[in-house]
């Protein structure tokens, strides 16, 4: 069996308060890429309530983003619809600890052939699950699909790429 994972695709990190213009291109790579895949697909929502900006990362990333209800909290595009039926993970943090014992157990009755990764943002929160899947399913190869990530900046969506090879998170489609 093999999972796609599709990380925080959420209209906040498209065209909201932290959109970028890479992201907005990724978004059609994104859908082609969910509508053609062969496998089980699970989607993560980056979910903050009304005391964001109370919070740790509120007081370090000072913009509101993705308050559950709203919005920008929405997956983007033809992701809202595809998304129906499927497992979604709403996740308070960077990584979802949730999406990774899930995919213990689904391992465990029946083992996973692959699980790969898509979204944003490759440098928080597709680096942090990447992580926390390998370091709870070490021999389960987990890749990353370059041409459906984007990060906060060019730079920073190369550097968490390099960051991913060296901890054997296979990189593809660079």
């Amino acid at each position: 069996m093999k999972y796609l994972i599709v990380v925080d695709m959420q209209n906040d990190f498209i065209t909201g308060s932290l959109g970028t213009k890479e992201a907005e291109a990724i978004l059609p790579k994104v859908i082609e890429k969910v509508k053609n895949f062969e496998g089980t697909i699970i989607y993560t929502k980056d979910t903050h309530q009304a005391d964001y900006m109370a919070t740790q990362e509120g007081k370090n990333l000072p913009v509101e983003h993705c308050i559950e209800g709203t919005w920008g909290w929405e997956l983007a595009g033809e992701l809202d619809d595809l998304c129906k039926g499927k497992k979604i993970f709403n996740k308070p943090t960077f990584g979802s600890v949730e999406l990774a014992k899930y995919l213990v157990e689904e391992n465990a009755k029946d083992e996973i052939e692959e699980i790969e990764l898509c979204g944003l943002c490759t440098d928080i929160c597709v680096i942090s699950n990447a992580f926390v899947i390998k370091a709870n399913l070490t021999e389960v190869p987990v890749t990353v699909d370059a041409s459906c990530c984007a990060g906060v900046t060019p730079e920073s969506h190369l550097n968490a790429l390099s960051a991913m090879k060296m901890c054997q998170v296979k990189v593809c489609n660079e």
